[in-house]
């Protein structure tokens, strides 16, 4: 599977994208505290992690007896600038402009 399609994958489960929030707001967190996070068992939050990290998206290092997981913000960054960035230049943020304007129906008739 491509980078892109593993990160996409990763980012599309919300649980996925609930432990990255964790990590970004403290990373260095073991698996006891991530799952403490979660309403889901060990096993379910180890499966989600390891999807993250084939994703590249979280990394480990042990430290002791433990496993430490910590945000790799790399891959989001790289879906950023190729589907993302493009898409927000000053011609595509007028048409999303316009679209909404005319969403909000001012209707004033």
């Amino acid at each position: 599977m491509p980078d892109d399609d593993r990160v996409f994958k990763a980012l599309a489960d919300p649980t996925r994208r609930f432990l990255l929030d964790l990590l970004f707001s403290r990373d260095g967190r073991t698996l006891g505290e991530l799952e403490a996070e979660v309403e889901m068992t060990r096993y379910g939050v180890m499966k989600h992690l390891r999807v993250l990290e084939e994703a590249g998206l979280v990394v480990t290092r042990k430290s002791g007896r433990e496993k430490l997981h910590f945000l790799n913000p790399v891959p989001i960054r790289s879906i950023h600038d190729r589907w993302i960035d493009k898409y927000t230049e000053r011609h595509v943020a007028a048409l999303v402009d316009l679209k909404n304007e005319l969403e909000s129906g001012h209707d004033d008739h």
